[in-house]
């Protein structure tokens, strides 16, 4: 299960090679943000930025191209630009497993797992208004995480996790208080479902929450590209 796990969060391989250190170095870096989409990476100046020769950083940036994360361009490899049509894809793939593992976080989850859930939403929930909006982002997938962790099931978890990864690139630059709070609402509504072991009703708030996400990525996109 582990092997399966490692493949569909990025080719994140188990052997903990020095290749897979670097692939996994640059593409946290991707997901962070620091390099924007757009941004040509070019084999020299990375591996001068991480310390190492040209070959392991040719090979990762292969590997991320394989992935999905950067395009093969005529200067070099460039960080993808998400288009609405791929956000419409993974948020199309997201929805369907995400809402999945609310519904069986409602049926498996145990006294800790509730507990954790309490935790982690109460946290995100009592967060100053000073807050920036990375540390915020970061409550909701912590709590994201835990509720799928809930779910007990590695493979829906795993390719979750790749999902998330492709959509780190981008995220929408039009969200607002109101969309925050909105989070809120929506976690506590999932959250109260999965106290009541009610499947069907944690898939449903579940897929409510992350269309309203998908479509707030969407009009930023749009935003950005008029």
């Amino acid at each position: 299960m582990a092997d399966a796990g490692s493949r569909v969060s990025g080719g994140r391989a188990a052997s903990g090679s020095p290749s897979d250190a670097h692939y996994n170095r640059i593409k946290d870096d991707l997901v962070r943000g620091s390099y924007p989409p757009g941004t040509v990476l070019l084999e020299t100046v990375l591996g001068e930025r991480y310390g190492v020769s040209r070959t392991p950083v040719r090979e990762a940036l292969g590997r991320l191209a394989q992935d999905g994360f950067i395009d093969r361009g005529s200067r070099g490899f460039v960080v993808r630009r998400r288009t609405p049509e791929e956000i419409l894809a993974i948020y199309e793939a997201r929805i369907s497993l995400e809402s999945t593992a609310a519904g069986l976080a409602a049926e498996r989850r145990t006294p800790f797992d509730l507990s954790r859930l309490d935790h982690l939403a109460e946290q995100r929930r009592s967060a100053p208004e000073s807050a920036d909006r990375a540390t915020l982002t970061a409550m909701n997938e912590d709590w994201h995480r835990a509720l799928r962790a809930a779910a007990r099931n590695d493979i829906v978890s795993g390719f979750l996790d790749r999902l998330d990864s492709l959509l780190a690139i981008y995220r929408p630059a039009t969200a607002t208080p109101v969309d925050a709070d909105r989070t809120v609402v929506e976690h506590d509504a999932i959250l109260e479902a999965v106290h009541a072991s009610d499947g069907a009703r944690a898939q449903e708030t579940m897929t409510t929450h992350l269309t309203r996400m998908r479509d707030l990525r969407i009009q930023g996109l749009a935003r950005e590209l008029s």
